[in-house]
């Protein structure tokens, strides 16, 4: 279910509605899932929604991408597997590790913890040190996921990680790519698992593939193609239902509306579950690096702001810290509020939950003017009763679900995914690049050699701040 406080009229709902068939919203998800090249700087297809296509017929590039699951399900389900390993460690970044940490962290309470799941990320050392603490490497299964397997921090990972697995003569790696060569150079004599990402699945949209083979482990593979089934559920949803009804495009335009019309430059996530305390995070990603662009997909300069910053966090934990700025900040960000309910858990917690919900949405919107506190508080003086003047008149989505599962939790993460795509089609970006990151890249690795001494600085800052943190 959904609702939402927005400021929309009638007339503005129409416009709105208008555009959409303007710009064919309809069309751009037929491309979509006819896998023609939406991804235009590439000049590829983005086949992610075919990973949990249930589909009889399909292309031979979108079939082989489905089928590129099968290897990871399989080595999940193999009891050798399960006996072998008591602890795997995951190790990616990005998109290789967003979608899959927030997954786990998901449902990780629900099965027994016969599999130890942990995350490594970051090049700082420190990660690493904390994913290992108290495994035994003779017990311990290492994932590593990189598309090109020439992810910097993933690789210095690794290398720590074979190092601390020392030699064995049976595999205690296993690796998700898209460059198969580069990984077998890499693994040289040591034994390796290999699987498959596929190209036309950006790392982002890959939650549904290998990527998610330490999830597949750790949660089995009978609750992982659950999340597919749901996932699919809102594929055929986005593509059936008319622009009204259709909940993607809906939320797009809702994007639309609020950053590039009302010059909205934030829009905060409130996630009342505490199944989906990471989906903030994962969201800045899938939306900020999809859509944070200023330049259309033909090269043009775009002449409306695009993604708001996207941030947020756990109701009602929120509610003790960055909601005082929301309801009396001097600034205003439009709130989506997230309920996902576990139904038949502990009704009096879940009845409180609803409550805390409904009751910042409830303010945000109304408010709660000088008159009200007056009345309700007589004995205030001037000065306090202005303080607790609230003001109200904020905007807000408020999805729900009273009985949330791997199969809604599935539909969910794909209604954002078609919502980010849709979005980038109404600001006329490429969803499906991110040329910012791999900038950013290219610089890190030029002031490696900087810090070694081998080449200068050009940037005089850069140069100084070098000067006090190159190893003496």
């Amino acid at each position: 279910m959904s609702t939402a406080r927005q400021f929309l009229d009638d007339k503005a709902e129409d416009i709105l509605i208008d555009h959409a068939k303007d710009v064919d919203l309809a069309q751009a998800i037929s491309k979509l899932f006819r896998g023609e090249k939406v991804n235009t700087s590439e000049d590829r297809a983005a086949l992610h929604w075919a990973l949990r296509s249930e589909a009889h017929t399909l292309s031979p590039e979108a079939k082989s991408v489905r089928d590129s699951i099968e290897p990871a399900l399989a080595f999940a389900e193999d009891p050798d597997t399960l006996r072998q390993f008591k602890t795997v460690i995951h190790i990616g970044i990005g998109g290789s590790d967003f979608g899959p940490r927030l997954l786990y962290d998901a449902f990780s309470g629900d099965v027994e913890n016969q599999i130890d799941l942990r995350f490594c990320a970051n090049v700082d050392p420190h990660d690493f040190e904390r994913a290992i603490q108290g495994a035994d490497p003779d017990q311990t299964l290492v994932i590593g996921v990189s598309k090109s397997f020439g992810t910097e921090e993933t690789l210095y990972n690794l290398g720590r990680a074979k190092a601390w697995l020392g030699g064995t003569q049976k595999s205690q790696i296993a690796l998700v790519t898209a460059n198969a060569k580069r990984a077998r150079a890499w693994a040289g004599s040591a034994p390796v698992d290999i699987f498959e990402m596929p190209e036309s699945v950006g790392g982002r949209f890959s939650l549904w593939s290998a990527a998610s083979l330490g999830v597949m482990i750790a949660l089995g593979p009978g609750r992982f193609r659950q999340i597919l089934h749901g996932a699919y559920a809102m594929d055929q949803h986005v593509q059936t239902a008319e622009i009204g009804d259709n909940l993607p495009m809906l939320l797009a335009l809702l994007d639309f509306w609020n950053a590039a019309v009302r010059k909205e430059t934030m829009r905060v996530t409130l996630a009342y579950s505490n199944r989906l305390r990471l989906l903030p995070t994962y969201l800045q990603q899938l939306e900020m690096e999809s859509n944070g662009k200023t330049v259309s997909a033909s090269g043009d300069r775009l002449a409306h702001p695009t993604v708001p910053v996207i941030w947020g966090g756990e109701g009602s934990i929120g509610q003790h810290s960055y909601h005082q700025w929301l309801h009396q900040g001097a600034q205003s960000a439009p709130a989506e509020f997230i309920l996902a309910l576990d139904k038949g858990v502990h009704p009096e917690g879940q009845r409180a939950l609803i409550a805390h919900a409904l009751a910042q949405a409830e303010v945000l919107a109304n408010g709660r003017s000088l008159e009200q506190v007056k009345n309700e508080e007589p004995n205030l003086s001037e000065a306090l009763a202005a303080q607790k003047v609230h003001r109200g008149g904020q905007p807000s989505t408020f999805l729900s679900c009273t009985d949330f599962n791997a199969e809604t939790f599935g539909s969910l993460i794909a209604l954002y995914e078609h919502r980010t795509y849709l979005a980038g089609v109404l600001w006329g970006v490429n969803p499906f690049d991110q040329w910012g990151v791999e900038r950013g890249k290219t610089m890190a690795q030029r002031l490696k050699s900087v810090l070694t001494g081998d080449t200068q600085a050009e940037d005089p800052v850069t140069a100084g701040l070098v000067e006090q943190l190159r190893d003496r």
